[in-house]
């Protein structure tokens, strides 16, 4: 039996509350009527007989007194079907790209639940990228949660859809392979960059797009990732799908959890965000992955923006405790005119050993890749040590680090953003980039590695 209920208790902010409820749920959906207009809320709170409940349409126009609230019963459910593939939606999930209705095939609850360690099973083949510093030195491993630290300025946005343009699996068709993708409180020119440039570009065929405005009431932003990741869930292990979500920007999630705890007037946390912000987020990231039985898989990739470039922001810093390593994006790099800005250093990927190699990419990257890694490390010391003596003054060896260096951030690191390159193109670059050392400095490779690939001739991939 539906009961409806007459006003309303208190309104603040995007909730209102309502008295004398009895036998209603947590997460369960309310239609809220305001003269002729409906609006949808879902109650996160219950004390006894008292509901708080996120209106999705804002509180602007509603009133204490005239307002009818009827609880129906059931969770936010997300309509499923491969309808979704190509589509635009809102973040609650609904059509805004003028095509119709989806017809569902199923309906789902957006609260799922993280993956049973027990029925994980664990990551191995990689995902390439096209992106020499993330394939090469970060590699994405299918059913990774590998994340994007960025900040205001950086080009994260164009970083995001060269991931979903040049995205693919190797040992996969094409049809097994499907993006979807969530944007949080963006503008509507970065909105419309993200949709024009999937169109323009071919993909949007295997994009699933969730855009959440900026304008857009901050209570459908803490549904969008939840949204997305129910459509990734279906589109893996219902059709057997590789999936990989991208979700950008986390760090307005999180702000959007902050607004809607301080109205409910909980007791703040670190820098103003509530206390349960690491399990709310790892209720998000716990949803990618592989699992036993089934063929799809789920690969996430947040993208978020630390204020100030502090990457000890309760935001990173918890994401970064969740997650399985963080590609850095840098502000000197970009002054620079680097793109992609990728900060090799502190970037890392923790899955990447077991992905990669001899059967995954190719039997040197391994070696490679640590190598690399070890000779900009050095180049870093040298930079300090000429800030303080001169480049002049040091060693023949010092100065090639010097040179090493720069053709490294300028020819590994950057790379145009339309330009491709496979697997095989990037370990060959880092292998040109290596003979610019000496061999008695490449103490990361075994000499089998260093005869098979450091002396071959310039037409198998010579110096620059």
């Amino acid at each position: 039996m539906n009961i409806e209920y007459m006003g309303l208790k208190e309104i603040s902010g995007p909730l209102v509350v309502i008295d004398g409820v009895k036998d209603a749920s947590f997460e369960e959906m309310v239609e809220i009527t305001v003269g002729k207009n409906k609006r949808l809320g879902r109650i996160i709170q219950i004390e006894g007989e008292l509901c708080v409940i996120q209106v999705f349409e804002g509180t602007r126009g509603i009133s204490l007194e005239n307002t009818h609230t009827r609880l129906l019963g059931k969770p936010l459910k997300m309509p499923l079907s491969m309808e979704l593939l190509g589509r635009v939606l809102d973040g609650k999930g609904r059509p805004v790209d003028g095509l119709g209705e989806i017809y569902p095939e199923i309906t789902r609850d957006i609260n799922g639940e993280p993956i049973n360690p027990v029925m994980r099973e664990y990551p191995r083949n990689f995902i390439q990228t096209g992106i020499s510093s993330i394939d090469g030195l970060a590699t994405l491993i299918r059913g990774q949660k590998l994340p994007v630290f960025s900040d205001s300025g950086l080009p994260h946005n164009q970083l995001a859809v060269q991931i979903v343009r040049q995205a693919k699996i190797e040992d996969d068709d094409e049809a097994g392979f499907a993006i979807v993708f969530a944007a949080m409180g963006v503008k509507h020119d970065v909105a419309e960059y993200f949709r024009e440039s999937f169109q323009t570009s071919g993909v949007l065929d295997r994009v699933v797009m969730f855009l959440n405005l900026a304008n857009d009431p901050v209570v459908e932003r803490i549904v969008t990732p939840r949204c997305a990741l129910t459509a990734a869930e279906y589109l893996a292990y219902e059709k057997n799908m590789h999936v990989l979500v991208i979700m950008t920007d986390m760090t307005a999630y999180a702000e959007a959890l902050r607004e809607i705890s301080s109205s409910k007037g909980e007791i703040p946390s670190r820098k103003g965000y509530p206390g349960y912000l690491y399990s709310d987020l790892a209720s998000i990231y716990e949803r990618a992955g592989m699992v036993k039985g089934c063929r799809g898989s789920i690969t996430q990739i947040p993208i978020l923006t630390m204020p100030n470039d502090d990457i000890t922001h309760p935001v990173p810093d918890l994401t970064g405790y969740i997650t399985e390593g963080q590609i850095v994006l840098d502000r000197s790099l970009s002054a620079k005119g680097i793109y992609p800005p990728i900060n090799i250093l502190p970037s890392l990927s923790r899955l990447m050993k077991d992905g990669i190699g001899k059967g995954y990419t190719r039997e040197d990257h391994p070696e490679v890749a640590n190598q690399l890694f070890a000779s900009y490390a050095k180049v870093q010391e040298v930079k300090a040590l000429a800030s303080v003596i001169g480049e002049e003054e040091l060693s023949e060896t010092d100065r090639m680090y010097m040179n090493f260096g720069r053709e490294f951030e300028e020819k590994f690191i950057a790379q145009d953003f339309s330009e491709n390159r496979s697997i095989t193109d990037t370990l060959d670059l880092g292998w040109k980039l290596l003979r610019l050392l000496p061999v008695s400095e490449l103490d990361r490779l075994s000499p089998k590695t260093v005869e098979k690939y450091y002396t071959r001739s310039d037409s198998e991939g010579g110096d620059f």
